[in-house]
């Protein structure tokens, strides 16, 4: 197939490789350049977000990418009580940690650990719990004659401490009010 495989690299097999396929009408090559990468696991340049929200009852991904090669394995601690995959909780073969069902008592300090052949890292954010965003007044179907206006409501609750975004769409699209304001109008309620 020319195929080349190497197994359990080293640095010394750093460099370029040429393939070299012949036949009786001539001869081509092929090149390229293998690096041979290898670093302790590193969260400087993706460092985990030190306040993550996550609302009342939803489910919630915090993210563990650091750089290092090779893959790290990963753990994860909620103060200082190491974490394990349970009916809740699980530990992502990225290293990310999903919560779902979110209470009150999920919120805290969470770290996760990467440690590979190289080395070992961790970083830390604090998980906050919000209210989660309910409809509470959700638009009805609306039946109207050619020519007519129509208005449709829709009202939600939310936690105080959030901004409340309402986006329209018809038909999967996104209203734009600024470029369709003659057809349509935006009434905030406050």
């Amino acid at each position: 197939k020319g195929e080349l495989r190497m197994q359990s690299l080293t640095f010394d097999d750093a460099g370029m490789y040429q393939c070299i396929a012949e036949n009786m009408h001539g001869i081509i090559y092929a090149n390229a350049e293998l690096k041979i990468v290898a670093s302790p696991p590193t969260f400087e340049l993706n460092p985990m977000k030190k306040k993550i929200l996550a609302a009342k009852g939803g489910r919630v991904i915090i993210e563990c990418k650091p750089k290092a090669a090779p893959k790290p394995k990963f753990s994860w601690s909620k103060g200082t009580e190491l974490l394990v995959n349970g009916s809740r909780i699980r530990i992502w073969d990225d290293g990310s940690l999903e919560i779902i069902n979110v209470t009150k008592m999920d919120e805290g300090r969470y770290t996760c650990f990467a440690e590979n052949n190289r080395g070992k890292a961790n970083s830390t954010g604090v998980l906050e719990m919000t209210e989660a965003t309910r409809i509470t007044l959700a638009p009805l179907n609306v039946d109207v004659t050619v020519g007519e206006n129509a208005t449709m409501q829709c009202i939600a609750s939310h936690d105080p401490t959030l901004d409340l975004t309402f986006i329209w769409s018809l038909n999967g699209f996104v209203i734009d009010f600024e470029k369709e304001h003659e057809h349509y109008e935006r009434n905030v309620m406050v």
